[in-house]
């Protein structure tokens, strides 16, 4: 019996120098605090503390804590106890003896004695390189996301200028060669018909370039938007069904939503790229477009009855439709998305919170 729990002991104390991290028990004393039952020898190493010195002044472990990491262990451990489940809690502590800070993943079991206390077993484990890791991948996320709205608005500030440039510049030399032409219409005798045909077949390419020019100008920058969201919203669904044959039906709560220019081109470009979606996948017969103002925020609603969107076509590397549109939402700091409706078609949803962009109308 000696040499059974001599070897269960030797087996017991490799396992826990071969296990990664620390390895405790604790119990709670009277005051509801942590005392420590147990600390392999990895107490050093993780914490800068001997095991010993720890064991003698538990108190020690929380004075290292950052004061709201404490106290979530406090309620994690008073959660475990109540409800009988596993202790998990990851914080920081900082490490005096190496002036520096490290974050800390804490397992624990509890189990219940023969005495009726409670006793908490397992394991503490360095995680600080995966919390820079995640930290770093985060930040890199939220530059990607400010150079995707920067883009974003560039794009939009470049659509803008060429559209001025067309209306302006190419809108007045054609306003120029067609009061030319006029002049030159009534100054050919009447007996010269294929000049005067000729004449008249440039007038013609020159109205067909002003509708082209003002088609143009209109997809760079919808000159609708300067009467604001709800009727560009209500403009481009007319417009939907009108070019494409599919009904449209836009409501709205309020007349006027008081937007930012911000949020107007967000919203606006994003029920284009919704539109168009719709129009080459959707097979659908009927589009419901919704905004609704709130105090705080501006929701836009999409439905459509067609056959529904796949979801795994939203996973698709070369959806940059569906990413565009929930990037735009990102920038504003938005929530966007995008599903299949429980009966038929595709729901599509993007919520603006209230005075989020960089310019106001």
């Amino acid at each position: 019996m000696p040499e059974a729990l001599n070897e269960s002991e030797s087996r017991f104390k490799t396992l826990v120098a071969c296990t990664p991290g620390l390895v405790f028990q604790f119990q709670l004393d009277a005051k509801d605090e942590i005392d420590f039952i147990y600390l392999s020898d990895g107490c050093k190493a993780l914490l800068g503390i001997e095991a010993e010195a720890l064991k003698k002044s538990p108190r020690q472990f929380f004075k290292m804590m950052d004061k709201s990491d404490r106290v979530l262990l406090q309620e994690n451990i008073q959660a475990s106890a109540t409800e009988f489940k596993m202790l998990n809690w990851e914080g920081r502590v900082w490490i005096e003896e190496w002036q520096d800070t490290k974050w800390i993943n804490l397992r624990s079991t509890p189990r219940k004695l023969t005495n009726g206390a409670i006793q908490w077993e397992g394991i503490m484990t360095n995680i600080t390189q995966s919390k820079l890791e995640k930290h770093e991948l985060e930040q890199s996320r939220r530059r990607l996301a400010e150079l995707s709205a920067h883009l974003t608005q560039v794009k939009e500030e470049e659509r803008s200028r060429i559209a001025r440039e067309i209306h302006d510049d190419l809108g007045g030399n054609l306003t120029a060669i067609k009061i030319g032409l006029a002049s030159i219409l009534k100054r050919i005798p009447p007996d010269q018909p294929l000049l005067i045909e000729k004449a008249k077949n440039l007038e013609a390419i020159v109205d067909n370039t002003f509708e082209a020019a003002h088609r143009i100008s209109g997809d760079l920058r919808p000159n609708i938007l300067e009467l604001g969201i709800v009727a560009a919203l209500e403009w481009q669904a007319k417009e939907f069904e009108k070019q494409i044959g599919i009904s449209c039906h836009f409501s709205a709560n309020k007349i006027e939503a008081k937007e930012t220019q911000d949020q107007a081109i967000t919203l606006f470009r994003i029920c284009q790229e919704a539109m168009s979606n719709i129009a080459k996948y959707a097979k659908a017969k009927k589009v419901d477009v919704a905004l609704i103002c709130e105090p705080d925020s501006l929701k836009m609603t999409i439905h459509d009855d067609g056959i529904g969107i796949n979801p795994a076509d939203m996973l698709k590397p070369n959806s940059f439709g569906l990413r565009g549109m929930a990037e735009r939402a990102v920038a504003l700091s938005g929530d966007f998305s995008i599903e299949r409706s429980s009966d038929k078609g595709t729901n599509i949803r993007v919520i603006l919170p209230r005075y989020v962009g960089n310019t106001e109308k």
